[in-house]
């Protein structure tokens, strides 16, 4: 028989027994790898009476503190008799490590009050989470203290002037450091980049010898949360090549830059990478990739996701409600509405925003009254503009302008510009031009116009054919220095996202998007298709708009997908803006003579065409 392992703390009384060496008592502590062999190791230390033990003592509230028992950590601290500098650092240090902001503060000016001095160690712990008043107030602590040139304690105070986005103190702070480090340089890439700095941010980032995943991660969160997702994608194959690991923060990231181009490939590429290497699809995740599913126009992988989600909670739930709604869905994502509250899961304000939105695409009058009076009478949420604004949209797009325009009137909040392009893009819908001046002249008076307003107001003056408006339009628009973003359109064949603008002749293979240009024109010619030209918003004769409605870059992204993908498979398009109705009724045509679906996600919502017809049954 083999013996029995001896027990960490025997029966046999203490006087029997020598204590095991300080040295092996520490190194037990510090290996501790769960709270019970901790709470044994404590037992030791107490029996032999070395719980008092100056290292002992500092080394268990570290352990504590590391293996999430900040309460046994705070005991031992309270039991300490005049704990010195390396205790109360350890303390403030635990409490910032747990984002207990307000109570790390609280130990440092205890320990002031007490009359222990800090060090630069104290300074680092405590400015981790220090706020930018206090970080002020301790920055001058360390300049009277002699503290303020070392390297800890100076990337610390750039820290925080970073995270407060005081970008001229952290700033000079950075410039005037004789050594850089890791931290510190993290630190600036990190202020830089939040403040839509990205160029700097890069400049900063490529000059660093020594890259870990953090800043990594800050550079491409950088590029995907200020509208430069191709930029994001290509530093993260960087990163790659640089046998950099990414983690759970990094294809957050990716998959929100994936969302933003539509680039469908480049988001299923990245669901493999996350389940062959390792990366838990836990709710964040999953919630990530329905959205990134959803936004590449793709509901059956978004669906299959949210499936497999375990736990889901609100944030998942929402986000496959908007995903239906804004495909048009709308009588899915009010059954998956109903069957989250079924299953006890309380709404929030996004999902109320997903649900009125589904009544809007969908034209549900009724039922979007019905949800948005329940919102405060049944779930206690107050609406805010998004809801509103879903209201506005509901209601103007179902012709009702009037009762729409009084509902705007009558809020309990000040509209924004968003809600009021809302309004006017429903009066060049329905063609009520006299409203549509109402509401513009209103803005104007009201200093409350911005460029959207000049825009709308001219389109509908133009759909109305009155060319004098446009001019007066113009007029103002070209003093106030007012420009109209242009139409651009996305499409992603083999992993790359081509772009194009109206009128586009960049593309290597341009003449052959051209010559099916030419083709797609026969064939619609064949089946009976008269161009739009009331959409045109420029005065050309009859021939120009024609032309001009041939080269709109939707237009040339389906002839570009025509050339470039097999036959039968589906063309997905991305567009900045509301696709125009004779883009709208030209790809309903393609669709049909091609056999292909078409899937085309403009600035409101997406469109679904199959076989001649459109998911948003010509409603949007």
């Amino acid at each position: 028989m083999s013996s029995s392992p001896t027990p960490l703390v025997t029966t046999t009384p203490t006087h029997r027994q020598h204590p095991p060496s300080i040295d092996r008592l520490t190194f037990l502590v510090d290996k501790s790898k769960s709270i019970n062999h901790l709470l044994q190791t404590h037992a030791l230390l107490l029996r032999h009476g070395l719980h008092h033990h100056p290292i002992l003592n500092f080394k268990l509230q570290r352990s504590y503190a590391s293996l999430g028992r900040l309460d046994y950590t705070v005991a031992l601290f309270q039991r300490t008799h005049n704990p010195s500098i390396f205790f109360w650092t350890s303390i403030i240090h635990s409490h910032a490590q747990c984002g207990l902001h307000d109570l790390a503060l609280m130990y440092y000016t205890q320990m002031l009050t007490n009359g222990v001095e800090p060090n630069c160690f104290t300074f680092s712990a405590v400015m981790k989470t220090c706020p930018l008043r206090p970080g002020k107030a301790l920055h001058s602590q360390t300049i009277k203290l002699g503290f303020d040139s070392d390297l800890y304690v100076r990337t610390g105070l750039v820290d925080v002037y970073a995270r407060a986005g005081d970008v001229v103190s952290a700033r000079q702070l950075f410039d005037t450091m004789p050594e850089k480090s890791l931290v510190s340089l993290t630190a600036m890439i990190t202020c830089y980049a939040k403040r839509g700095e990205v160029e700097e941010a890069r400049v900063l980032f490529d000059g660093m010898e020594e890259r870990d995943v953090v800043c990594w991660n800050v550079m491409i969160d950088g590029y995907a949360q200020h509208g430069m997702p191709n930029e994001a994608l290509l530093l993260f194959r960087k990163m790659l090549v640089a046998k950099i690991k990414p983690n759970e923060l990094t294809v957050l990231s990716l998959l929100s830059a994936c969302g933003q181009l539509g680039a469908l490939e480049s988001g299923r590429w990245l669901h493999s990478y996350i389940e062959n290497n390792g990366i838990q699809v836990n709710a964040h995740v999953g919630t990530a990739l329905i959205d990134m599913y959803s936004k590449c126009g793709s509901l059956e992988d978004a669906r299959l996701v949210f499936d497999m989600i375990d736990e889901k909670d609100v944030v998942a739930w929402n986000s496959m409600i908007v995903g239906y709604a804004m495909h048009g869905f709308s009588r899915d994502a009010l059954q998956l509405f109903h069957e989250m509250c079924r299953l006890s899961c309380q709404p929030t304000d996004i999902t109320f925003i997903g649900v009125l939105s589904a009544c809007a695409y969908a034209g549900l009058v009724s039922e979007g009254r019905a949800f948005f009076s329940s919102m405060k009478d049944e779930y206690g949420i107050e609406p805010k503009i998004e809801h509103y604004g879903c209201m506005v949209n509901l209601l103007s797009r179902a012709g009702q302008l009037e009762e729409a325009y009084e509902f705007v009137k009558n809020m309990k909040i000040d509209p924004d510009p968003v809600l009021w392009g809302t309004l006017l893009g429903a009066c060049r819908l329905h063609s009520n031009i006299t409203l549509g001046e109402e509401i513009a002249e209103f803005l104007l008076g009201q200093n409350l116009a911005n460029s959207g307003t000049f825009i709308l107001l001219s389109n509908i003056y133009a759909a109305a054919g009155n060319w004098d408006g446009v001019a007066r339009v113009r007029t103002l628009m070209k003093h106030s220095g007012i420009q109209k973003e242009p139409g651009c359109s996305s499409i992603e064949v083999d992993n790359k996202v081509h772009e194009f603008l109206a009128g586009d002749r960049r593309s290597p293979r341009s003449k052959e998007i051209y010559m099916m240009i030419k083709e797609m024109n026969q064939w619609l010619k064949a089946h009976g298709y008269t161009p739009q030209i009331d959409t045109v918003l420029h005065d050309l004769g009859e021939r120009g708009k024609e032309q001009s409605l041939e080269v709109h870059s939707e237009k040339l992204a389906i002839a570009f997908g025509l050339i470039s993908t097999q036959p039968g498979t589906t063309i997905k398009i991305v567009k900045n803006l509301r696709v125009c109705s004779d883009c709208h009724a030209v790809t309903k045509i393609i669709s049909k003579i091609t056999g292909r679906k078409i899937v085309m996600r403009d600035r409101n919502r997406f469109h679904h065409f199959a076989n001649g017809s459109c998911s948003c049954g010509d409603y949007w």
